[in-house]
């Protein structure tokens, strides 16, 4: 139930922060920052449904709760170093936050392998 919390707060955040990109970064950002800014709401968006889904996967019987658990971990990880580096890059022009970014998308990677494994072994 937490990682469905998380989920619903992560999408809220993702609605939040997306809406905020369109309206009060308009003409603050030149296209290159702004197409930043738009990647990591979009991956934000992605990764936060993924993690209402997988709860849900767990709780149908498809997966265990502990592989959920580390799937969600996974995820909520890279929403937040992921997104949170390309959402600093965009504001501040802070370009050494994209060594960061790499982090964030291995963490994705390692949480779709997890999910792809456990869902092959059950």
């Amino acid at each position: 139930m937490m990682w469905s919390a998380a989920g619903a707060a992560a999408l809220a955040l993702a609605v939040a922060l997306g809406a905020f990109g369109a309206h009060g970064l308009r003409g603050k950002l030149d296209a290159y920052a702004m197409g930043i800014y738009e990647k990591a709401v979009f991956y934000h968006f992605v990764h936060a449904l993924g993690l209402l889904a997988v709860p849900v996967m767990a709780r149908l019987g498809a997966i265990r709760p502990g592989q959920a658990a580390a799937v969600c971990a996974l995820l909520l990880a890279g929403i937040a170093i992921f997104s949170g580096s390309l959402y600093l890059l965009a504001v501040t022009g802070a370009r050494w936050l994209g060594a960061i970014t790499p982090l964030g998308g291995v963490s994705f990677i390692a949480a779709w392998v997890v999910l792809a494994y456990a869902l092959a072994r059950s």
